[in-house]
C-alpha cells in the first residue's frame, strides 16, 4: 500500500500506542498533520512550543510511555529546547519531531533553516533525520525505543518537508518491546548481606517508572526490615507518604533533620535515583556511606561518589525480586531505633497543621501560605496530580501536600520554569477522572500560562494556584544573601489573574486575606472546568523554614 512518509509516521505512532501528540502546527510538517486527520491519535494543539514539549514530558512521566511533541523548524525548535533539556536532565522519555526545510534548500540559509544535530546533540540521547521516505516508519520506531530504553531521555527527529510527501510501500513498524533487566540471585544475595550488616541503612527512591504501586510494596517491606525510605527531589510520589518507613524527601526546601538522616546513613541504596548535587546538598552529604545503585543506566549518569554495587533493574523488577527475600534477612541484628528516629522526624513535617513556627514568619500583608496549603492538602486528600514549575512558591506545596498515589507528581527536576500549567493540562487529559493541580508562582505562571487556552480547547480541567508576590522570589532570596539591600532586576507587575482566567470562560478567584482562602478554594474545586486561585502574599515572605534556596 503506497502512502506518504508523513502518513507512515502517524501509522507507526498508532502501532506504538501513542494516544496524543502535543503540537504547534507548522508548514514544515503538513503531511503529518494530514495523516492525523484520520487517526485515533488526538493532536493537542498548543499555543507555544515550550508548552507542547512540557505537556509531552508530563504525559511520559505519568504513564511510562514516551511523550510525543511536534514543532516546526528554527524558531519552533528553539522554543521547544527547554523541554528537551528538562527531559535529558530528568531522564524522562520524550520524542520531539521537528519539521525541517526541504533537502534541496539545505546549507543555503533558507527560511528558518538551522542545524538540528548541532543544536540538540549535546542535550538529547540521539538526533535522527528522516532523509529516506522508505525508512520513516523504522526511524520513528527507533526514536520511541531509544527514548524509553536504558536511561530514558529525549530523542529529536527531523522531518524534511519534501521527504514527508514522498510515497513509500514500506509497512508501518511496530516498536519492539524493551527488555527489562532484572536482579540476579547473586545481586540479591550481596544486597541482602549489606543490609544485614548495616546499622543505619536507607533507601533513596527517585526517577520515573513508579506507576504500578511498587513503591508501596517497597515501603511495606522496608518497614518490616527496619529501613527508612527517603525520596529524591520531585520524585517523592514513588511511595505513599504514610507508614513508619517513610522518612521524607531530599533536595531544595527539605528539612535539616531529613538531610541529616541521609548524611548519617552507613548504607545508601539508590533505586531509580542517584547521589546528585541536589540530593546531596551540593555534593556535601552522604558520600561516606556504602553505596548501591539500582537503575537502568549502566553508566550511572549523574551519580557522584562511590558505588560498591550496581544492579541493573527497573523499579518494578527490583521491587518484585526484593520481595522474594524475607524481611528478617535484611534486618540482621539491627533494632528499630534507627528507623524510628527517621520516622519521628518526618511525622513532624507530614502531619502539619500550619502555624507561625512551621509555616515561617507570617506575612505582614496577604495570605499566610502555611494555612492555605494546609487547607489545600486537606481538600486534595493525597490523590491529586500535582505539577510544578520552579521557584520559591513551590516549596509550600512540596512541604505541606502529601501524596498517597503513584504517578501524582510532575515537576521540572532541572529547575525549569513554566512547566506547571502545561503539565496540569496534560495530567487532566491523561487522567480525566483525577484532579490536576498546578502550583506556581507569578513568574512561573506567565511563562506558559497561555496553555490555559489549550485546556479549554481540549476539555482539560486543571486547577491552578498562583502565588503572587510581585518578584522573582528565588532570585531575590539569593540577592538578600549575597547582595543585601541591593534588589535589582527581579520585580514584576502582574494583572489580575482571576480576571484573566474568567476571560477564557473559566472560574477565577482572587484572595488577599488568609481567612478568605478556604471558601475561594472550595468554589474553585466545585467549578466544572478550569479554575484558578490567585493568592497574594507579602513580597518579603520566603519559603517555609527552608534550609536551602530552591531552584
Amino acid at each position: 500500500m503506497s502512502r506518504s512518509a508523513g502518513h507512515l509516521i502517524v501509522s507507526t505512532l498508532e502501532n506504538a500506542g501513542i494516544e496524543r501528540i502535543y503540537a504547534v502546527p507548522g508548514e514544515s510538517y503538513l503531511d503529518v498533520l494530514d495523516g492525523l486527520y484520520d487517526s485515533p491519535i488526538e493532536p493537542v494543539v498548543c499555543r507555544q512550543e515550550g508548552g507542547a514539549g512540557f505537556m509531552a514530558l508530563s504525559e511520559s512521566r505519568l504513564t511510562g510511555r514516551p511523550g510525543v511533541a511536534m514543532v516546526t523548524r528554527g524558531p519552533g525548535a528553539a522554543n521547544a529546547m527547554i523541554s528537551v533539556h528538562t527531559a535529558y536532565q530528568d531522564a524522562t522519555a520524550l520524542v520531539l519531531f521537528v519539521g525541517l526545510v526541504p533537502i534541496a534548500d539545505r546549507a543555503r540559509e533558507s527560511f528558518q533553516e538551522f542545524s538540528l544535530a548541532e543544536w540538540f546533540s549535546s542535550t538529547a540521547k540521539k538526533v535522527i533525520i528522516v532523509d529516506d521516505e522508505h525508512r520513516a516508519g523504522d526511524l520513528t520506531a527507533d526514536a520511541l525505543r531509544i527514548a524509553a530504553s536504558g536511561r530514558p531521555g529525549p530523542v529529536v527527529v527531523g522531518l524534511p518537508e519534501d521527504v514527508l510527501v514522498r510515497l513509500t510501500d514500506s509497512p508501518a513498524t511496530t516498536p519492539a518491546p524493551i527488555a527489562e533487566p532484572r536482579p540476579s540471585a547473586i545481586d540479591l544475595e550481596s544486597l541482602s548481606a549489606r543490609f544485614a550488616a548495616a546499622q543505619k541503612p536507607a533507601f533513596v527512591l527517585g526517577g520515573d517508572g513508579w506507576h504500578e504501586g511498587h513503591g508501596r510494596a517497597l515501603l511495606d517491606l522496608a518497614a518490616s526490615a527496619g529501613i527508612p525510605v527517603f525520596c529524591d527531589w520531585r520524585a517523592y510520589d514513588a511511595v505513599p507518604h504514610t507508614g513508619p518507613a517513610w522518612a521524607g524527601w531530599l533536595g531544595y526546601g527539605r528539612t535539616e533533620a531529613v538531610a541529616a538522616g541521609f548524611g548519617d546513613a552507613d548504607l545508601l541504596v539508590f533505586v531509580g535515583a542517584t547521589r546528585s548535587d541536589v540530593a546531596s546538598d551540593g555534593y556535601t552529604r552522604g558520600f561516606d556511606a556504602e553505596t548501591v545503585v539500582v537503575g537502568l543506566d549502566p553508566e550511572a549518569t549523574q551519580h557522584a561518589g562511590r558505588i560498591d554495587q550496581q544492579i541493573l533493574a527497573s523499579p518494578r523488577s527490583f521491587v518484585t525480586a526484593l520481595n522474594s527475600i524475607d524481611a528478617s534477612d535484611l534486618r540482621g541484628e539491627r533494632n528499630d531505633a534507627w528507623m524510628e528516629s527517621r520516622s519521628d522526624v518526618q511525622s513532624q513535617v507530614a502531619e502539619h497543621r500550619p502555624d507561625a513556627e512551621v509555616a515561617g514568619a507570617r506575612p505582614r500583608t496577604g495570605v499566610d501560605l502555611g494555612v492555605a496549603f494546609g487547607i489545600l492538602d486537606d481538600r486534595l486528600g493525597g490523590s491529586a496530580v500535582l505539577t510544578y514549575g520552579a521557584g520559591n512558591a513551590t516549596i509550600w506545596g512540596h512541604r505541606f501536600i502529601r501524596h498517597r498515589e503513584p504517578a501524582s507528581l510532575v515537576g521540572a527536576r532541572n529547575g525549569a520554569m513554566g512547566l506547571a500549567v502545561p503539565g496540569a493540562v496534560a495530567a487532566s487529559l491523561v487522567f480525566p477522572e483525577r484532579r490536576a493541580v498546578a502550583i506556581c508562582g507569578d513568574g512561573d505562571f506567565l511563562m506558559n500560562g497561555q496553555e490555559l487556552a489549550t485546556a479549554f480547547a481540549h476539555g482539560a480541567k486543571p486547577l491552578v494556584i498562583v502565588v503572587d508576590n510581585g518578584v522573582y522570589g528565588t532570585i531575590v532570596q539569593h540577592q538578600v544573601k549575597h547582595y543585601p539591600g541591593r534588589p535589582s532586576g527581579t520585580r514584576m507587575v502582574n494583572p489580575d489573574f482571576a480576571v484573566w482566567m474568567s476571560s477564557f470562560g473559566g472560574h477565577g478567584e482572587r484572595v488577599e486575606r488568609t481567612e478568605d482562602f478556604e471558601a475561594a478554594l472550595d468554589r474553585a474545586l466545585a467549578a466544572d472546568g478550569p479554575a484558578l486561585v490567585h493568592v497574594l502574599i507579602d513580597s518579603e515572605l520566603m519559603p517555609p523554614a527552608a534550609d536551602e534556596i530552591p531552584a
